[in-house]
């Protein structure tokens, strides 16, 4: 194809939308990113170039039609734009929100120039459509009878839920939580995504013909044996819920926790709601009777990631004494090296909108103890700093503690934000007996998603570990496709995606 303006990659960069200043956003939790004006959304999506082979559409996982819709934004066609986006995402307001945007790492213009802003213009067209009123809820679906149960409604599982919904199957989503969203309601702060916005496209699931059954936890008040006898199929999208710890002295301490404890309890706190009512999942010590806050404290938030990134916005906004944020591996290069090639997705350091609110940031460092006072509450960490031997791929391979360096940082909250292990697996999984991978995942065939229960599939984090917002909604697209190929032998969502994106591209 031949984009809109072949040259704008030469007559602009790469800009984006500006951001509340710091001490104003500080103060709230609502998103605080700006919209580009109109000139400036023509300006960046003409920047995307008519490369010959977009790179950007493998770096998606969800394979987006990227410099498709890039042209429709630049022609203002803004219907096109958002036909064409929607045709491969169920959900771009989520990731054009949160995701980490692989595929701007795979644009050809990447590799001498800023990359296209894929990402922002992703969120304005259906920012855009939602104004003009182009999204509408699917009607007159031709329904199968079948029925779905859907357990989980975090994106995989709405993810699951909309396309299984779109073939003809009555669907039910089981949440154990008492809102729709999983890590999207409870684990992302609303100054990231706020909610809103999933409330807004939960409505037009319930439109659709979705049925949601919250504070419905399958396997404690919610029979799974019931749900077997009662739906045709069944997928598990409950995602990898439980956190690493760290098993080092002093971890019982009051004023340890794990991050999502921490976050679920201020999503709560924003949402008007009681913070440790329904607080399901795996918690610290204590902490079912505990509310967390960083008021006052001297916080150290343990992990560099994006959830200990949403820990230091959140700390910061419920007024901190100080933030320091530690990070096992060594600080990661600024820009490419020969061993991070493009289109490859490259790991460089990454400083967010809540790191730029206010955080010491500390690489190579490891905790060695948990220090408390005479109560039991903590009061300072032991740490140590470490040295890394680097592969020649550039990868971090061991270490060894530096002599000397050990110390004492004070500290009254730590919050230890290191990943995900797998899913729970008391109650449901046990109950089912169903197999478990090497890494104590819920195993299932790559080819179609299916356990070794035939009539039970599983996607996203449950399936694979800890991901990304893009692969779950790709997991729950494609699990969809094959659950939809067990009920009916063959699916229709192979075509009707397809369809739409060839009538786009003529």
């Amino acid at each position: 194809m031949t984009m809109g303006k072949p040259t704008g990659f030469l007559e602009h960069t790469r800009a984006l939308p500006g951001k509340l200043p710091v001490e104003v956003r500080k103060q709230h939790y609502r998103e605080f990113v700006a919209l580009y004006s109109e000139k400036e959304l023509n300006q960046q999506a003409s920047r995307c170039m008519n490369c010959g082979v977009p790179f950007c559409h493998s770096g998606c996982p969800l394979g987006n039609v990227i410099p498709e819709f890039n042209d429709a934004v630049y022609d203002g066609n803004w219907q096109e734009a958002y036909d064409i986006l929607a045709a491969t995402n169920n959900f771009p307001e989520f990731t054009g929100r949160i995701c980490p945007a692989p595929c701007e790492s795979a644009c050809v213009l990447g590799i001498n120039q800023p990359p296209v802003a894929i990402e922002e213009i992703e969120k304005h067209i259906i920012e855009i459509a939602f104004e003009k009123g182009y999204v509408l809820p699917r009607k007159n679906i031709a329904r199968t009878g079948k029925k779905v149960a859907v357990i989980g409604s975090g994106p995989a599982g709405l993810a699951a839920a909309a396309q299984l919904n779109h073939a003809g199957h009555w669907v039910t989503v089981f949440e154990r939580d008492d809102a729709a969203g999983g890590l999207l309601r409870y684990g992302i702060p609303d100054f990231k995504l706020e909610k809103s916005v999933i409330d807004r496209r939960i409505a037009l699931l319930e439109e659709e013909g979705i049925v949601f059954r919250y504070n419905a936890h399958v396997g404690v008040n919610v029979s799974i044996s019931a749900l077997l006898r009662e739906y045709n199929a069944i997928v598990l999208a409950g995602g990898a819920t439980v956190p690493r710890d760290l098993d080092v002295a002093g971890r019982k301490l009051n004023g340890v926790h794990f991050a999502m404890e921490y976050l679920k309890q201020s999503n709560k706190r924003v949402a008007g709601k009681d913070p440790l009512e329904g607080c399901t999942g795996v918690v610290s010590s204590g902490a079912e009777e505990t509310e967390i806050c960083a008021a006052g404290k001297n916080v150290v938030v343990i992990g560099g990631g994006d959830t200990g990134s949403d820990c230091v916005g959140t700390a910061n906004r419920q007024g901190a004494a100080s933030v320091l944020q530690f990070e096992l591996l060594p600080e990661p290069p600024a820009s490419r090296t020969e061993a991070m090639p493009w289109p490859t997705y490259p790991m460089l350091m990454k400083t967010t909108s809540s790191h730029e609110e206010g955080c010491e940031r500390k690489f190579a460092v490891a905790t060695k103890a948990f220090i408390g006072d005479e109560k039991g509450n903590l009061k300072a960490l032991r740490v140590v700093s470490l040295e890394w031997t680097i592969t020649e791929t550039g990868k971090p391979a061991q270490f060894v503690e530096i002599p000397g360096s050990e110390r004492k940082i004070p500290c009254e909250l730590a919050l230890l934000a290191v990943g995900f292990l797998h899913p729970e697996h008391d109650g449901l999984l046990k109950e089912l007996e169903i197999d478990l991978d090497r890494q104590g995942n819920v195993k299932a065939t790559e080819k179609n998603y299916q356990t070794s229960i035939a009539k039970i599939f599983t996607a996203g984090d449950m399936r694979h570990g800890q991901s990304l917002v893009v692969w779950a909604i790709s997991e729950g697209r494609e699990c969809a496709r094959k659950v939809d190929e067990y009920l009916m032998g063959h699916s229709v969502l192979e075509t009707k995606d397809a369809s739409v994106l060839k009538e786009m591209m003529g």
